[in-house]
């Protein structure tokens, strides 16, 4: 099976060569239907360019071994890649927005574009299926190898498959005699991407905090160390996410008159149900209090 890194990097490359004949396309069809929207819709498919290497390149790097300066490894590269991907699609989003305003104070819509033509509304149509599609394969590759980096792309696809939804309402209504509808389908599509890239941003910082896991994930670690016979009682559960992955501490009551042997086992087992019911766990570090039954 394909490791996380190989699967992300197919999903990476799969995304640029789509993407840059989308572009293509988008930028051709928005000049020459006279469209405003569909030429910022375009800016934001190549967006999709640059935040995919980012997304490669942050997993890349989040991939590589713990090593003497970073002995808990570099998984939090990944959040890193997520929040610089949010900054980018803060920028673009403004970027695209303000060519709608721009043009509505100046009134320029329906002027020398003229009314947008058919092939931007096909090319509208296209986007939404193309991105559409591009969201279920990356969102299903982000869950199944559970990168937060890679799902916030995922989304950043879902976005600009939403955006083309504007585009093509904006180039309908122009069409239908109503121009300025271009213009403020642009400006629909900015505050989508601006609403994806704080979603982002907000994520990527959770886990960049040490955040604990959620009650249910806790209440369940709860439940699998109780089935264990010797163990009493669990006195400390702690967790924390370092990036895509959970940190563990444990404090559990076994009986005083264990001896080191049997309550290192009884340690050594909990550490392992753990790790095993939970993939996500890279340690789980197990306390014994002696307590008396």
């Amino acid at each position: 099976m394909k490791t996380k890194e190989q699967q992300a990097m197919k999903a990476g490359i799969i995304t640029i060569i789509v993407n840059i004949i989308l572009t293509t396309f988008k930028v051709i069809a928005g000049i020459a239907g006279s469209s405003t929207a569909m030429i910022a819709d375009a800016m934001h498919s190549f967006s999709d360019l640059y935040t995919t290497a980012i997304v490669m390149i942050g997993i890349k790097l989040a991939g590589r071994k713990a090593d003497k300066d970073h002995p808990y490894g570099h998984e939090r590269l990944e959040c890193v890649a997520a929040i610089l991907l949010s900054a980018v699609l803060a920028f673009t989003g403004g970027a695209i927005g303000w060519m709608g305003i721009r043009q509505i104070l100046s009134r320029e819509y329906g002027g020398e574009m003229g009314v947008p033509g058919v092939i931007a509304l096909v090319a509208a149509i296209v986007t939404l299926a193309v991105q559409g599609l591009q969201y279920l394969y990356k969102r299903g590759v982000a869950k199944r190898i559970e990168s937060t980096a890679l799902m916030a792309d995922a989304w950043h696809h879902l976005s600009d498959a939403l955006s083309s939804v504007g585009s093509f309402l904006g180039i309908l209504g122009a069409r239908m005699g109503f121009p300025i509808l271009d213009p403020i389908a642009a400006i629909v599509i900015c505050l989508v991407v601006l609403k994806v890239a704080v979603d982002v941003f907000r994520e990527a910082i959770s886990k960049m905090t040490d955040k604990a896991c959620d009650a249910a994930t806790e209440d369940e670690m709860r439940h699998i160390v109780m089935t264990h016979e010797a163990v009493a009682g669990v006195d400390v559960l702690r967790t924390r996410l370092f990036g895509d992955r959970i940190y563990v501490e444990l404090e559990i009551s076994v009986c005083a008159t264990s001896n080191v042997s049997e309550a290192h086992d009884v340690a050594h087992r909990v550490h392992d149900a753990i790790e095993g019911a939970f993939p996500k766990v890279k340690h789980c570090a197990v306390h014994i209090n002696p307590v008396v039954l």
